[in-house]
C-alpha cells in the first residue's frame, strides 16, 4: 500500500516515462511541483495541452510547425535541390544555427528493431516520395554516428538511390556517439563541408 494519494502516484509514474527520467527524478519533479510557487502544475499541464492541440508536422519535411507548412519549407531562397535528413527536430535548430540552406526531412527517430521502432514508424516513406519528384540533385544523410543511425542511413540509401543521383554523410567532424544537437556550429560546418558518399 502507498502511503501517497493515487494523484501523485500518477504524476511520477507519467514524468517516469518521459526519456532520461527515472524514478527518483520523476519524485523530485512531481514534488517541486507541488511546492513550487513559480513553477505550477497548471503551467505545465497547459504548456503539454497546447503542445498537442497547436503544433503539427510540416507536410513537406515533417518539422514541427505552426501551419501546413513551416518557415524552411515556405522559403523561396533555400537550395529546394538538396536535402538534409536528420533524426530530430532539435537538429534541424542546430544546422540552421551553423548556416545549412538547403532544405530538411526530419525523421523523427531512427530504425532501432530493440525499440519497436522500423521504418513505418519513421517519416522514411515521406522522404521516398519526396525523392520522386525528380527536383532532388543531393540527400545528405545527417543520422548519428552510432550503430542505430548507421543502419538507418544504409536504409535510406537503398530506398532513394534509384531517384536521386548524389547521396552523402556527414564528414566524421562529428565524435562517434556523439549527439548532433550538441555539436558546436564550427563541427557541424566542417561536417557538412567534408560529406562523403554514403
Amino acid at each position: 500500500m502507498s502511503l501517497l494519494p493515487p494523484q501523485i502516484q500518477k504524476a511520477i509514474e507519467e514524468f517516469s516515462k518521459l526519456p532520461g527520467i527515472g524514478p527518483k527524478s520523476a519524485e523530485r519533479m512531481t514534488f517541486h511541483l507541488l511546492r513550487s510557487s513559480k513553477a505550477t502544475p497548471e503551467g505545465l499541464g497547459n504548456a503539454l495541452i497546447a503542445l498537442k492541440r497547436d503544433l503539427k508536422y510540416c507536410k513537406t519535411c515533417q518539422m514541427i510547425s505552426l501551419n501546413e507548412e513551416c518557415s524552411i519549407c515556405g522559403d523561396r531562397s533555400r537550395d529546394a535541390t538538396q536535402i538534409l535528413v536528420v533524426e530530430e527536430p532539435l537538429e534541424v535548430v542546430a544546422f540552421e544555427k551553423a548556416g545549412y540552406k538547403g532544405l530538411y526531412h526530419v525523421l523523427h527517430g531512427v530504425l532501432s528493431p530493440i525499440d519497436g521502432m522500423g521504418p513505418e514508424q519513421l517519416k522514411l516513406k515521406e522522404l521516398v516520395e519526396r525523392c520522386k519528384t525528380g527536383e532532388i540533385a543531393e540527400v545528405i544523410v545527417a543520422t548519428n554516428l552510432d550503430t542505430e543511425g548507421e543502419a538507418t542511413a544504409a536504409y535510406i540509401k537503398q530506398q532513394v538511390t534509384p531517384n536521386v543521383q548524389k547521396i552523402t554523410r556527414l564528414a566524421h567532424g562529428l565524435p562517434m556517439g556523439a549527439d548532433i544537437e550538441f555539436a558546436d556550429q564550427v563541427t557541424l560546418r566542417e561536417a557538412i563541408a567534408g560529406r562523403r558518399s554514403a
